[in-house]
């Protein structure tokens, strides 16, 4: 692998923890508001937050660059407080993966705190705990199967973003060229061996994260059997 190589992987690496540590501080309470609300509209709610993993990444790629684009509402907004443009920046593609694995990190969380059930917190709230003490001190801890599962899936679903990616920031060499592109290009180039590498890797990369999901559900499961 060349150096450029490697600077595309350690700038994978940048964007898949920041998109996941983003995710989480996001998901988490839209997470416990769904689990919790008896809204009429939380189905809305579940298919407008989920729609992103049944849209085309380029098609939200495409939207997102109308909109943040200088001709775009937030991009002239933007231009008029004198910030940096989000396209075709690592900011843009932060903010483009984000939104393209947030469904990924909300409902294993989401699932986790429904299968809580009701009975935990109202104990909790018998003892006098308050509703943030209920969230903080039995909630989040019964759920950490979820957390650890979203934050896995949110890593690993950063690690491969091509479409969004592509759309907003094109392939800058060390801004927002992340390894799918560079696998992409790779093959456009018939370079096939460095493409193998890239490839492979990411392959067993898959691989060790999915065992560690099943790894960790397991673990759970006999330490409560």
């Amino acid at each position: 692998m060349t150096e450029q190589d490697w600077s595309t992987v350690w700038l994978t690496l940048k964007l898949a923890l920041l998109v996941t540590g983003i995710l989480l501080l996001i998901a988490t309470p839209l997470a416990w508001w769904l689990a919790q609300t008896r809204s009429r509209y939380k189905p809305l709610f579940n298919a407008a937050l989920s729609l992103p993993m049944v849209l085309p990444p380029t098609v939200l790629g495409f939207y997102l660059l109308l909109l943040l684009g200088p001709h775009g509402p937030a991009g002239k907004l933007l231009i008029a407080l004198d910030w940096q443009a989000l396209p075709f920046s690592f900011n843009g593609i932060v903010l483009g993966a984000v939104l393209h694995s947030l469904p990924f990190a909300i409902q294993p969380i989401q699932n986790a705190f429904e299968a809580i059930g009701r009975r935990p917190l109202e104990v909790a709230a018998t003892l006098r705990a308050s509703p943030v003490d209920c969230f903080f001190s039995v909630a989040l801890p019964l759920a950490r199967p979820g957390l650890v599962t979203a934050a896995v899936m949110a890593f690993c679903h950063s690690i491969g973003e091509f479409g969004v990616v592509l759309m907003i920031g094109g392939s800058i060499p060390g801004e927002t060229k992340v390894l799918s592109i560079l696998l992409y290009e790779h093959v456009e180039n018939q370079e096939y061996q460095q493409a193998h590498w890239l490839a492979g890797g990411m392959v067993i990369f898959a691989m060790l994260a999915l065992m560690l999901i099943y790894w960790f559900g397991n673990s759970r499961r006999t330490h409560h059997a």
